[in-house]
């Protein structure tokens, strides 16, 4: 509010366009005026007032820069005040100054940075951390040090890699702190996590033990125990203290500063009871790199302070201010930059009183020298001085350091690079960029109360609330959950596997059960856990199915029962009958196995014809022949022996595939003529959609909106059904009596259903797979803590005993449950099948190129006709007689004897005889066409 009082004034002082005379002119002036602004009784202050004296001196004394032309300091306190800070940088603007190094706080960089864009004086600010401090509201100002984006996005990965959900937030209440907060809240939602509660505390000094002590009973009472404090050091020490009288720095807590407390520590020697007050607290602070030069600089300030004062991070950003201004201001001149002013003449106009308006002028080349500020790449004592797109200095780093005794220990480091590691971010530069979360490692940490087990960083409220707990007023299936009548009190099963769950816990959960709906039909499912986003319920309990619309809105616990979409049926038993011998194979399995037999008959004729005389003889014979010897295969009775290679290849595949099929039908007929046999015309899920039967599924179920979303099942087939009795009426009406031809409901209701309903069965296979939890909102740890519980139930056989207490069931056998089709398909054999018709095919083609090649090479040469419809004939009746014809292998044998010597066997008149027998029958026949 109070820049806004401020902004008036200084549009007042200066308009939009600036129109005057020159006021002075040097192109290389013997002296260069530059202002410093920043609260000099301040801890940054003192540090930063000496560090800028010695940067000057530096400067001044360095021959190789400015070349002759000396810097002269005029140094303003602000007091942090957005008034002080506002006249005292009007005063700057009398004195024809060039840039202003500051100023250091927030609130006042808001105003004069106004004053700043008016007359073209850049300011560079080593102590302004906040991130609202934009290039484009306020394109003169030049955050020599590190933003607090940069800060807040280390704070959010420590919560993030802690595994931590949410924080509470204590901040000063002005820009620095409010615009930080702002930082810290988007980069904890971009890790999913979020500030839970956040209190600011008044800038003033002098904030009373009783304002703090109150604020922090209310953090108190709040879920998260994971604290970040933004605040300025005087309110810093002060909550420390009131915080260890509360209790609130032991066991449970986790405390997070940001740098406010690094520089302090560095600066100044704490005394032993602030020490004390904040033991185990993490701290961020920026990170310089080290250096010969920073060792130096660190040795000769002793020297300055006699170690009275010790330097800090703003310190060596002062110091470093005053040499990047150096260098620019020195690119500045070798530009051709001119130090000139001109004064506004609508100010000349409002000259009156004691205001001296006039004597303020512009910076005619202000934007030369605000370009080769920011072009600036050097390396000073904080490592490179560089600024991105974005004006911040390029390799964003933090120190994590750990309070601990009288000082404080190195646990990791954060850079905008590399992420979380326990080495330097200088030493990561180098390497490939990689910011998984496998490699964010940091030390261990010695945490509030001393210990080294990480705080859970969350209770629940401690502000006499109670969880509401929603728990569905079942009106069936009822062993699950139900209420006790009479009573506000719940049991089942889901109700005993929640309460051992919590009383695992390693905390006490308060919580209430109250019941949703009217318990006289199912409530909506859907409704119970969209309440949890509403806010109705703090958490659901009960058969809750996990499944996808849900887990978009709700956090699940780990399911600790499986559950699944199963088909319901009644069936009949199934007479074996004269026709029993069919029942193995489906129709489509009988008419391929008979089309192979013939197939394969024929394939086995053809690559033997030619050369065997036991597939050779009439037509009618050799019919006769291929389905004899095909059907014959079946029982190997085969008497017709195989000659050639091809044929027995095929042979031998085909007496493979008969060898498992008449295996297979063995087996199932066995199984048909000897175990009673259970028949429903429904095989599963897809045999029911198919059908135009109704359905029927529970009320209040998911099982409609899957059957209808999912599967495409017309609404008007679905049938609600309320109770198990229900279930047993429209299963035996059926459809043609005003019921249902199936049932489709979990698993769990339906295990249930049928240990007292024995005429129905459950047929096909689960057709979805999820489970039952227990629900909560996004993000609740308690959902993770009763993840392990649960777990831990199910390890140690208390989740099975609560099983069988409340749904073990023995007056109907659940043995043989599942009524699976008795019949064996195709598709248990489509494999074989195509081997021996690849192996046919295969077979086939070898034996038409091998009569090919002897059809080329004994076509005649001597009586070629001239018609080309002659020479078709020929060719075909060639081929065909080629094909009929018996192979004279007389000329392969003679080759064999020469080969192998005369032989004389006991039986060779016999081959001769029924060599030349065959002969003549096949001249007789006329079969043999030459």
């Amino acid at each position: 509010m109070k820049t806004i009082w401020f902004l008036p004034l200084v549009f007042l002082y200066f308009g939009l366009f600036s129109f005057g005379y020159c006021k002075s002119v040097s192109a290389r002036p013997a002296v260069v005026n530059v202002g410093a602004l920043f609260t000099l009784d301040s801890t940054i202050g003192r540090v930063a007032k000496i560090a800028i004296e010695e940067a000057v001196k530096d400067v001044n004394s360095n021959s190789s820069i400015l070349h002759g032309t000396k810097l002269n300091i005029t140094m303003q306190s602000s007091n942090c005040s957005g008034f002080i800070g506002m006249v005292e940088a009007l005063r700057f603007m009398e004195t024809d100054i060039v840039a202003i190094i500051g100023p250091q706080c927030s609130t006042v960089a808001h105003i004069v940075s106004y004053v700043s864009n008016e007359l073209q004086v850049p300011l560079l600010s080593f102590g302004v951390t906040d991130p609202t401090l934009s290039s484009l509201q306020y394109p003169f100002f030049v955050r020599t040090t590190q933003s607090d984006s940069y800060q807040m996005t280390a704070v959010a990965e420590m919560v993030s890699y802690y595994g931590w959900n949410a924080v509470s937030v204590i901040f000063v209440d002005n820009e620095y702190g409010r615009n930080g907060v702002s930082a810290l809240n988007d980069k904890l939602a971009e890790r999913r996590c979020r500030i839970s509660y956040k209190s600011g505390i008044p800038p003033e000094s002098g904030v009373n033990t009783g304002y703090v002590m109150d604020l922090l009973v209310k953090v108190a009472l709040m879920e998260s125990r994971v604290i970040v404090l933004h605040v300025s050091p005087s309110l810093g020490f002060q909550v420390f203290s009131v915080a260890k009288y509360l209790g609130m720095m032991g066991n449970g807590y986790v405390w997070i500063a940001t740098d406010w407390l690094a520089y302090m520590l560095d600066s100044a020697s704490l005394p032993s009871e602030t020490l004390e007050s904040m033991q185990g607290v993490l701290v961020l602070r920026q990170h310089i790199p080290e250096s010969d030069r920073k060792k130096n600089f660190l040795s000769r300030w002793k020297n300055l302070t006699g170690g009275s004062l010790g330097m800090n991070s703003y310190g060596l950003y002062a110091y470093d201010s005053v040499w990047l201004l150096a260098h620019a201001i020195e690119s500045f001149f070798n530009q051709g930059g001119k130090i000139s002013f001109s004064n506004d003449s609508r100010l000349k106009t409002m000259e009156g009183g004691n205001l001296h308006l006039g004597a303020m002028s512009i910076f005619d080349d202000g934007m030369l020298l605000l370009g080769n500020i920011l072009q600036s790449n050097l390396v000073g004592l904080t490592g490179p001085l560089k600024f991105n797109s974005d004006r911040s200095l390029i390799h964003a780093a933090y120190d994590i350091i750990n309070v601990i005794g009288t000082g404080f220990r190195m646990i990791g480091y954060w850079s905008n690079y590399s992420g979380l590691s326990k080495e330097p971010p200088e030493t990561l530069y180098a390497q490939p960029f990689n910011r998984s979360s496998t490699i964010q490692h940091l030390h261990s940490v010695i945490w509030p109360g001393e210990t080294l087990s990480k705080p859970r960083g969350w209770v629940f409220p401690n502000n006499g609330k109670l969880l509401k707990i929603g728990v569905p007023n079942r009106a069936s299936y009822r062993e699950f959950v139900s209420k006790v009548r009479g009573s506000d009190m719940f049991q089942g099963f889901c109700i005993d596997v929640f309460t051992a769950a919590v009383n695992l816990l390693p905390y006490a959960v308060p919580y209430q059960f109250v019941a949703f709906g009217d318990g006289h039909k199912n409530p909506s499912y859907t409704q119970l856990v969209d309440s949890i986003t509403t806010g109705v319920f703090d958490a659901v309990v009960g058969d809750i199915t996990i499944v996808t619309n849900r887990t978009k809105i709700v956090d699940f616990s780990q399911p600790y029962a499986a559950s699944g979409l199963v088909v319901v049926v009644p069936f009949r038993k199934l007479n074996t009958g004269a026709w029993a011998f069919l029942r193995p194979f489906s129709p489509l399995m009988w008419t391929v196995t008979a089309c192979f037999f013939v197939v394969v008959g024929i394939v086995v004729w053809i690559l033997e014809h030619r050369i065997n005389d036991e597939f050779r003889g009439p037509p009618k014979r050799q019919v006769i022949t291929i389905l004899w010897f095909s059907l014959s295969t079946l029982f190997f009775a085969h008497k017709e022996n195989t000659v050639s290679t091809l044929g027995r290849l095929v042979l031998i595949i085909w007496l493979f595939v008969v060898l498992i099929i008449n295996s297979s039908y063995t087996a199932s007929l066995t199984s048909i003529l000897t175990v009673q046999q259970l028949y429903s015309p429904i095989n599963g899920i897809e045999s029911l959609r198919k059908s135009d039967d109704p359905i029927g599924y529970q009320e209040g179920s998911f099982a409609e909106y899957y059957l209808s979303q999912e599967l495409n099942i017309s609404k008007s087939r679905l049938v609600a059904l309320r109770t198990p009795e229900d279930y047993a009426k429209a299963l035996k009406d059926g459809p043609g009596k005003g019921g249902v031809a199936a049932v489709v409901d979990e698993r769990p209701y339906v295990e249930l259903f049928l240990s007292s309903q024995c005429s129905f069965r459950i047929v096909g296979q689960e057709f979805t797979k999820s489970g039952w939890g227990f629900a909560f909102p996004r993000d609740s740890p308690l959902a993770v803590d009763l993840s392990s519980a649960i777990l831990e139930l199910a390890e140690n056989g208390d989740l099975q005993r609560i099983h069988d207490k409340w749904l073990m069931k023995s007056s109907c056998s659940l043995e043989n449950a599942e009524l699976e089709s008795d019949r064996l398909h195709l598709s248990s054999f489509w494999g074989l099948f195509l081997i021996c018709g690849v192996a046919c095919f295969i077979a086939l083609v070898i034996y038409f190129l091998q009569i090919m090649q002897q059809l080329c090479k004994s076509a005649p040469s001597d009586s070629i006709s001239s018609e080309p419809g002659s020479t078709r004939s020929r060719r075909l009746q060639r081929f065909l007689s080629l094909m009929d014809g018996k192979e004279d292998i007389t000329k392969n044998k003679s080759k064999r004897t020469k080969v192998e010597g005369p032989s004389f066997h006991g039986d060779g008149d016999e081959d001769f005889g029924r060599s030349s027998k065959r002969r003549a029958t096949d001249l007789a026949t006329g079969s043999n066409i030459n």
